[in-house]
């Protein structure tokens, strides 16, 4: 916990360090291949950018079972260290691969969103920054990441005072010659909306959030006005990605897609000032988001006060004995004791520093487990079948 403390006193010191930012930056004139890969990481973003002078920056890592797949990817790529490593917040779908990456391949500079997290994932990411010695860095908005000269990383969002995780979001747009790429992470509607004042148009988008529709509003998608656009999702996903109305914007400005979900990982070249997408575009096929059986279901999750609600509507008294609540994301199980939820009645689960316990609540653990938009959780009953979900 000292060494912990110690890592997020860094943060705050190396928060206003600029040695490694810059403020502004011109590109040069456009003529090396850029390469962009799109990783297929499943449910999780994961890119890595090759610049036109073999520089190289990875952005997100997907979760943590997808590390060594991404580690293994860029090796077979011949590259032997990054020099930039950014993670865009603290999402276990984003930071969980950059565990081994992390543990396998030397890294020069590493930027974060600053977005403090208490999961047992952000903490071994922290303490393996510290104990490797890689220098740390939180941009602001309106900053520039220096990486390589023919090219411009603009932050557009950085907010590592954000309430929600997804808000905290580094946003970069990669400038290189006439072709951009705008890397959203999980930025929701807001963010998109408070965006629109800096310049967001751009060639190639990744689509925010794995194409939910909390992202990729109608305003934003017409003022990004993408050529191609990467929706980063799991095959058979439980949230119903892609949405069908972030497509039907999508298709309705001309934007061709592509998902990593159907194509594999998605690379695009390009000498500045044209470029080529190296998959197949995607089919069209929208995954529909499964029903879940009523009575015992989760009614709500409070992401700041970290509590879950879960009533029963069925006719019957229901024995919690042996059931469980799951965090998908964090992989985190609170297992029900021996308690009964009465017809109508509603039993709260806490977590959390103001995590409480007695009447019907009932204490998980005094660490953080909802603050992460977009962690699903899931009621199971004793013979462990899903009962209820709530995104």
């Amino acid at each position: 916990m000292k060494k912990l403390l110690a890592v997020l006193l860094c943060i705050f010191v190396l928060a206003g360090c600029t040695s490694a930012l810059e403020t502004e930056k011109i590109p040069v004139a456009a003529g090396h291949e850029m390469r962009v890969h799109f990783f297929d990481v499943g449910q999780g973003d994961s890119i890595l950018i090759e610049s036109p002078n073999g520089k190289t920056m990875l952005v997100d890592g997907g979760v943590k079972g997808a590390g060594q797949q991404v580690v293994s990817y860029i090796n077979e790529l011949g590259i032997e260290k990054l020099d930039v490593v950014v993670a865009t917040h603290p999402d276990a779908d984003h930071i969980g691969g950059l565990i081994p990456v992390l543990n396998s391949i030397p890294i020069e500079q590493f930027y974060d969103s600053g977005k403090v997290h208490t999961s047992q994932t952000f903490e071994e990411m922290l303490s393996l920054i510290d104990s490797n010695n890689i220098p740390y860095n939180v941009p602001k908005t309106g900053d520039s990441i220096a990486f390589d000269d023919e090219l411009e990383v603009k932050v557009l969002n950085a907010n590592e005072n954000a309430v929600d995780n997804n808000d905290a979001s580094i946003v970069l747009k990669v400038t290189y010659g006439n072709i951009s790429f705008l890397l959203t992470g999980d930025a929701g509607v807001a963010l998109e909306k408070d965006m629109l004042q800096q310049n967001v148009k751009a060639t190639i988008l990744k689509a925010g959030h794995h194409g939910s529709n909390t992202s990729s509003s109608q305003s934003f998608i017409q003022a990004v006005q993408p050529e191609v656009t990467i929706l980063s999702y799991g095959e058979d996903n439980k949230y119903g990605h892609p949405h069908a109305e972030v497509v039907e914007r999508l298709q309705a400005i001309g934007s061709k897609i592509y998902a990593t979900a159907e194509a594999g990982t998605v690379t695009v070249a390009t000498d500045g000032v044209s470029y080529e997408v190296s998959a197949k575009e995607w089919s069209g096929a929208i995954v529909e988001k499964p029903t879940v059986k009523q009575g015992v279901e989760i009614v709500s999750k409070d992401l700041i006060e970290e509590v879950v609600a879960i009533k029963n509507n069925g006719p019957d008294t229901v024995s919690l004995k042996d059931w469980q609540l799951v965090s998908i994301e964090g992989n985190q199980i609170f297992n029900f004791p021996n308690v009964e939820l009465q017809p109508g009645k509603t039993i709260y689960v806490t977590s959390g520093t103001n995590a409480r316990e007695g009447q019907n609540y009932l204490k998980w653990t005094t660490r953080q487990i909802w603050l992460n938009d977009g962690d699903r959780a899931q009621l199971l009953n004793a013979k462990g079948e899903v009962v209820s979900e709530l995104d």
